[in-house]
C-alpha cells in the first residue's frame, strides 16, 4: 500500500485543478423541475431554470476579487478563473474569458434585442449574456448574474461575505 505524504497530497491536488475543464468534465446534469426547486434557492432558480436576471450592484461578488474559480452556482461547473475578472461598471461580475468547456452560447432575441446568452454547459442554467465591449485580450465582456456563480477560492482565500 503506497501512502502519501502531507505534501505529496497538496502537489497532486494542484495537478489536478490546474488540468482543463474538459479533462475533468462531470456528465450532463438533468434534474426535473422539482428537484432543482429543492436544490436552489428561489434567486438562483429564477435565473439558472427561468432566465431571470438579479438586480445590478446587488451580488456580492461584483466587486470581490479574490483568487479562486467561479462555478455554476447549479451544478459545480467550473465557468470562469479569478483572473480573467474585472470591473466592467455595469453591477454585475463580469469576465473577459470563460474556461474551456465551461459554458455554451445561443442566440437570444428576447426582449427585443439581439444578445448572446451564456449558458453552463453542463446543465444549461442561464448565467448571463457576452457582449462585445470588454477589456484586452479578447474584447468581450461575460456579464453574469451573481446569483448563478459560486465562488470556489484558492487556498488560504475567503469568500465575500453575503455570496452563494
Amino acid at each position: 500500500m503506497m501512502t502519501m505524504t502531507r505534501r505529496q497530497m497538496l502537489q497532486l491536488a494542484t495537478v489536478l485543478a490546474a488540468l482543463p475543464v474538459a479533462a475533468r468534465a462531470a456528465p450532463p446534469v438533468n434534474y426535473s423541475e422539482a428537484e432543482w426547486r429543492r436544490r436552489l434557492t428561489p434567486a438562483q432558480f429564477d435565473v439558472l431554470r427561468e432566465a431571470g436576471t438579479e438586480r445590478p450592484f446587488s451580488s456580492p461578488l461584483d466587486h470581490f476579487y479574490g483568487k479562486g474559480q467561479y462555478a455554476c452556482a447549479g451544478c459545480g461547473n467550473l465557468v470562469f478563473a479569478s483572473e480573467t475578472k474585472f470591473d466592467s461598471g455595469t453591477g454585475w461580475p463580469s469576465f473577459w474569458r470563460p474556461l474551456k468547456g465551461g459554458v455554451a452560447e445561443r442566440n437570444d432575441t428576447s426582449l427585443g434585442m439581439d444578445r448572446t446568452e451564456i449558458s453552463c454547459a453542463r446543465c444549461e442554467g442561464h448565467l448571463g449574456h457576452v457582449f462585445d465591449d470588454g477589456p484586452p485580450p479578447t474584447g468581450l465582456r461575460y456579464c453574469m448574474n451573481g446569483v448563478a456563480l459560486r465562488f470556489e477560492p484558492a487556498p488560504g482565500v475567503q469568500p465575500p461575505k453575503g455570496a452563494v
